[in-house]
């Protein structure tokens, strides 16, 4: 296989973050500190949020290990904690704009390796949609990232109809990431959120914009979903049962559920040729991108091995590593092999 493969999820966090001039008061702005090595700590609230390497933020670190990754292209997106939907409105606008320029810089540096996804304050509707004119009239990127719900809010409800519309306007992609998931205070033991509660959240996420009838009403959205749209793949058999049976779903979902889900895309971090398989027989060959969450410890450190332990013929391999990352993204040109 050649290095030709589109990593749709990936992540950047700025070496360093400006000070905060805004006007409120506690605000849990970011910043960084000196850690190990090539290492640095964001801090948020005064606290080690996490420690990040420099292929967070360093173009020539990442490239390298884009090359050991067997990987072409990346799309790049914030770290989903940097999404800051908790700011006041005006401090996250600021933020935003600074991350989505350091992104611009980086895909600025090396076109034909790095596809940008911005963010958007979806807290403040008006602010989120200059944003996502800036990311596509002014900087080009791709689309945007956004987090399964807004302080608590699902994105399918139709407070976010505007967002959506405007996106699909613009052809914008967008990648949905958990973030700070429903569950997380039932988890017993040492393991993450990101290991026990993401599944769950992105499913809820994913079933959410089906149910709140986002899906019929956009047909054009571009819209995958992060760690291979997690428990959705197990509802959906539930949700079709319940929409034949409920007369009044079909309100929202003229068709049934999985006619739906099968418009959307999947990145396959799920570390199992068997979910690999699932995601296939669940939404289709065309439907599943590859990804990494580089450069996370928790991410997917050979996505195309993976791929190849799960005995794929040569035209899904093709689809499932190039072909369908094209159509989400909105990339029509070859991706550059690496050097």
């Amino acid at each position: 296989m050649n290095h030709s493969a589109i990593d749709c999820h990936t992540h950047v966090v700025p070496e360093n973050f400006p000070a905060y001039a805004g006007v409120h008061a506690s605000v849990p702005w970011p910043s960084m500190a000196p850690a190990h090595a090539c290492h640095r700590h964001v801090i948020i609230a005064g606290k080690n949020y996490r420690t990040v390497s420099d292929g967070s933020w360093s173009v020539p670190r990442r490239i390298e290990g884009m090359g050991g990754m067997r990987v072409g292209r990346q799309a790049l997106s914030p770290m989903p904690e940097l999404l800051s939907y908790w700011l006041p409105a005006d401090d996250a606008q600021v933020l935003l704009r600074y991350i989505n320029d350091t992104i611009a810089s980086m895909v600025a540096a090396a076109p034909e390796r790095f596809t940008g996804l911005g963010a958007v304050p979806l807290q403040d509707m008006d602010m989120a949609l200059r944003e996502l004119e800036y990311l596509r009239h002014t900087l080009g990127f791709a689309g945007v990232e956004i987090a399964t719900h807004v302080n608590g809010v699902s994105i399918g409800d139709a407070r976010f109809e505007p967002f959506f519309a405007a996106a699909e306007r613009l052809g914008a992609a967008i990648f949905v990431h958990a973030l700070r998931p429903v569950g997380q205070d039932r988890i017993v033991g040492p393991l993450s959120e990101q290991a026990v509660a993401f599944p769950g959240d992105i499913g809820l996420c994913a079933a959410a914009i089906i149910t709140g009838g986002i899906a019929a009403r956009h047909a054009r959205l571009r819209i995958a979903f992060s760690h291979g749209g997690g428990a959705l793949s197990m509802m959906l058999p539930r949700l079709k049962h319940a929409w034949s049976m409920t007369p009044k779903a079909l309100e929202n979902m003229p068709e049934a559920p999985d006619i739906y889900a099968r418009r959307f895309f999947y990145d396959c971090v799920v570390f199992d040729p068997k979910l690999v398989h699932l995601l296939i027989e669940s939404y289709g060959a065309s439907q599943i991108v590859i990804g990494s969450d580089y450069p996370y410890a928790m991410g997917e450190a050979d996505p195309l091995g993976l791929l190849e332990r799960c005995g794929l013929d040569a035209p899904t391999l093709q689809a499932i590593t190039q072909t369908n990352a094209k159509r989400f993204l909105g990339i029509e040109q070859d991706v550059a092999s690496a050097a």
